[in-house]
Parts: C-alpha cells; sequence; structure tokens
C-alpha cells in the first residue's frame, strides 16, 4: 500500500497534464497559436514557461548530484546560472520580443533569416540544423533522466520507464502544442519551486538541525566545505570556477527560453516576468545545491544510500515523507523533465515545419497543415531522441552541459549583437554560428579540453570575435535593415 500511495499520486499528476493538453488542443487554430501561442501569454506563465523549461530534470537531479560530490563548489554554476538569467532577461527579452514582431518572425531561425535579409535561406538551414541537432541531446538528456527517476524510485526497466515518460510528454505537446507546453510549464514550475524549498528543510531538520549537518560533512569531507572542490592549484581553481560561471553565458542562445520572449503579450509585461524569474531562479538552485550538500551529510551518517549521486533526491524522498507526500515530491523531478522535454520537441518540430517544410517545400502550405506537420516532428524527434537515450551511457549533467553549450556557443553570441549591432551582417552571422558550433565539438570530441575548461566559454569568445571581424571585412547591411533595427529599438504601438 506503501508503494501503490505514491504510485497514485505520481499518475494523478501525469493524468492532469493530459489533461491540459487536450484542453489546450481546442485553442489551438493557428501555426502561430501552436508555436508562440499567439503572442498572449501574461506575466506569470511567460516567468514560470521560462524558466521551468530552461532546468530540466537536471535541476533536481544533475545538479544536486554534483553538489553531493563537490560540495559547495557547486555554488559557481548557480551564481552563474542566475546571472545569466537575469542579463537574459534584462538585455535579450524586451528587444527581441520587439524585434520578432516587426519582423513577423515566430522562430529564432525567422528571426534570423528577417533580421539579415538572407535571400539565399542559408542562415535559415543552419541555424535549424543546428537546433535540430542540439536539441536532440537534450531531448535524451531529458528522457534519462525520466528513466532514472521511474528506475530508482518504483525499480522499473530502464527502457520501460523512457517509454512511459515520453508518451506522456509527447501526448500533450502533440495535442495543444505551445499553449500546452507553456501551461504545463506554469504548473510544473510552481511545484519544482516548492520541492525544492521542502526538501533541504527537511533534512536539516531530520538530521537534527544545521550545525549538526555541517560538524557531520566537516568531519568526512572537508573538501565539501570549500569552494573549489579538489582543484589544487592557480591553473586548476581558474578553470573550475570559470567553467561553471560561464554556464551563465548560455542563456542568450537557448532557443525554447528566447521562444518565450517572443511570446509574450505585451513587452511591458516582461519587467514583472522578470521579478518573477529571478525569485524562482535564486531559490530554486539553491535549494537544488543545499540538497546535495545535505544530502551527503545524509549518506555519510548511513540514512539513505546512492549508487549513483543524481538519486539523492529520489532517495531522500522516500526517506523522509510518506508514500503519498513522496509520490509529489517525485513529480517534481517528472515536473523538471517534462517542463523541459516538451519546449525541447516543440521548438525542434517547429524548425522542421516552419524552417524546412514551408520556406524550402510547401510556401503556400495552409495553417492546419503546418500544424500537422508540427504535431509529427514531435513524434520524429522523440523517437530519435529515445534511441540517443538508451545508447549513451553519459548522466543527466554531461548530456545538458554539451547541449547548453552548443546552443549557447552557436545562437548566444548572434541574438545578443543581432540586437546591439546595427552593423553586424549576414556573413558575420554565418561565422558566428558556424565559429562556435565547430569550436564548442572540436574543444570537446576532438581536443578532449572539456575536463580543462568548459566548451562553452572559448566557444562563445571565439563567436563573438568571428561575427565582429567578418561583419567589419565585408559589406554593411542595406538600408532597410538599418531602418528596421532603429524601429525595433522603440516602444511598439501599444505599448
Amino acid at each position: 500500500m506503501a508503494l501503490n500511495g505514491s504510485i497514485i499520486t505520481f499518475s494523478l499528476y501525469l493524468v492532469a497534464m493530459l489533461v491540459i493538453g487536450v484542453i489546450t488542443y481546442r485553442m489551438t487554430q493557428t501555426f502561430s497559436d501552436y508555436v508562440l501561442g499567439g503572442r498572449r501569454l501574461g506575466s506569470w506563465v511567460t516567468a514560470m514557461s521560462a524558466q521551468a523549461s530552461d532546468m530540466s530534470g537536471w535541476l533536481l537531479l544533475g545538479l544536486p548530484g554534483f553538489a553531493f560530490g563537490v560540495g559547495m563548489g557547486s555554488l559557481w554554476i548557480a551564481i552563474g546560472l542566475a546571472t545569466g538569467t537575469l542579463l537574459n532577461w534584462i538585455y535579450t527579452s524586451k528587444r527581441l520580443r520587439r524585434y520578432t514582431q516587426v519582423l513577423d518572425a515566430l522562430t529564432l531561425p525567422d528571426y534570423f533569416e528577417f533580421r539579415f535579409r538572407d535571400k539565399t535561406r542559408f542562415l535559415r538551414v543552419l541555424s535549424a540544423l543546428m537546433i535540430f541537432l542540439f536539441f536532440l541531446f537534450y531531448t535524451a538528456s531529458g528522457l534519462v533522466g525520466a528513466g532514472k527517476l521511474f528506475e530508482a524510485a518504483y525499480g522499473a526497466d530502464f527502457a520501460v520507464a523512457v517509454f512511459i515518460g515520453a508518451v506522456v510528454i509527447v501526448g500533450y505537446t502533440f495535442l495543444g502544442g505551445f499553449l500546452a507546453v507553456s501551461w504545463t510549464d506554469l504548473f510544473q514550475g510552481l511545484l519544482m519551486f516548492f520541492a525544492l524549498l521542502i526538501m533541504p528543510v527537511a533534512v536539516i531538520v531530520y538530521m537534527g538541525g544545521f550545525g549538526e549537518t555541517v560538524d557531520t560533512i566537516a568531519a568526512s569531507s572537508p573538501m565539501h566545505l570549500g569552494l573549489v572542490g579538489e582543484n589544487v592549484g592557480a591553473l586548476a581553481i581558474f578553470s573550475f570556477i570559470a567553467g561553471n560561471l560561464a554556464w551563465g553565458l548560455g542563456y542568450f542562445g537557448q532557443p525554447h527560453i528566447l521562444v518565450r520572449f517572443m511570446a509574450i503579450k505585451s513587452p511591458q509585461m516582461l519587467a514583472k516576468s522578470t521579478m518573477l524569474a529571478m525569485i524562482w531562479v535564486v531559490l530554486t538552485l539553491y535549494g537544488a545545491i543545499l540538497t546535495g550538500f545535505v544530502g551527503f551529510a545524509a549518506a555519510d551518517k548511513g540514512l539513505v544510500s546512492v549508487a549513483d549521486p543524481e538519486h539523492i533526491f529520489i532517495a531522500l524522498s522516500n526517506l523522509l515523507f510518506n508514500p503519498w507526500v513522496a509520490g509529489f515530491m517525485l513529480a517534481a523531478i517528472m515536473a523538471a523533465i517534462m517542463s523541459t522535454v516538451d519546449s525541447f520537441l516543440l521548438v525542434t518540430s517547429t524548425a522542421l515545419a516552419e524552417d524546412f517544410y514551408k520556406r524550402l517545400f510547401r510556401k503556400n502550405a495552409s495553417e492546419k497543415e503546418l500544424i500537422w506537420v508540427g504535431r509529427i516532428g514531435v513524434l520524429l524527434v522523440a523517437v530519435i531522441a529515445i534511441y540517443l537515450s538508451f545508447a549513451q551511457e553519459q548522466n543527466v549533467l554531461e548530456l545538458v552541459s554539451y547541449a547548453w553549450a552548443g546552443l549557447g556557443a552557436t545562437f548566444g553570441p548572434l541574438v545578443l549583437l543581432s540586437l546591439y549591432w546595427k552593423r553586424m551582417n549576414v556573413y558575420g552571422a554565418y561565422a558566428g554560428i558556424i565559429t562556435g558550433a565547430a569550436t564548442v565539438i572540436l574543444w570537446k570530441n576532438v581536443l578532449g579540453l572539456s575536463d580543462f575548461l568548459y566548451e562553452l566559454l572559448p566557444a562563445f569568445v571565439l563567436g563573438v570575435i568571428a561575427i565582429v571581424v567578418v561583419s567589419l571585412l565585408t559589406p554593411p547591411p542595406p538600408k532597410e535593415v538599418l531602418e528596421e533595427f532603429d524601429r525595433s529599438t522603440r516602444p511598439l504601438e501599444g505599448e
């Protein structure tokens, strides 16, 4: 009966997400509805959807697992991510919302093509390919997280667990598109928020107080109380801190986050969204780190046993709470996974429908036709991601960090400079995308330097340099591009 209680509450959550998909199916009439919700999101939904889709199962599996292993040194990732979140909301959200409305762009590849008047469409195809490539790894990371959750919590077979998670996520994304994704993200974001506030406090109380918990860690592993992990020497410490802080750079190039800025009803609503997003991200990041930190103390005391550090949140849920409450705590992990994977599926399928199918093959495709192409794209991407999740042996953090670096370096410099530098041209855009993506792949897969320094940092810097140098060495943008740039920097009609 104990296990049944957990399964029942967990199952109720999954059914609720599918119900939202059915409801929003009736609200999705146009392709704009399917990919941007008709640009009618409110402040709360925009903030929660952007942050919930940002964090993924990494927030309740990978980050607590990282903190379990290195202790307070994991704070550098949180500092980098919180800073990146703030800068993204302040400097990217409003300009991107205005510029995409001026250009009538529905997707990021749309924006790039229209922003630079790329008549060859090479920029659209290249950016859509990069989205497809890196989002496959991202989606696979979410499904691996779902597999780990069901496997650790309920003893389910990994393959069966991945399939169950995929069916639910694909179900509501297939039906409701962007509206389903955004509304489920609102509820899932709130569930994640409260779970990460409750968990570390419950562990500390169970351990006899914060002082007792810290004393346990100090006696067992003093390294966990330091800010640099096991690193010794100036170079090792620099690469550890710089690499973890560099995670914040990734925000400027994440299509699934940027599309939330494009979908809000009015740019004026972004100030409230920014405040809500920052409260959410700061408290959840530090809640996740504290969970891993105090979870290490619980494991040292023999209260929990975890073969995989990424299971620490699951183990603590089963230790501290009755099965009915534990079911909701475990649902928070699934919420983190689903709120991100649904966005990956939607952005990737939208790229297939809008940037390949319509622009290259069926220019006169109807709204209904594009919606169904997008839905078929959801199924296609899910099938490939399921295969990748079976074929790899990496942990959630490794998969997420690679995809995050790939997208951040490929699109981050391009997005920032396209919004703030009028002189940037299409040739600079080509150079930025190719340089950023190639550097990430070479740095990690060929040179094997990612253990020394996170690949996002050198790739982002080289991407910026490539854009600036190539833009200055080639002709300036045409007059109409400069005029559109000026229009995008001013308030829109109705603001």
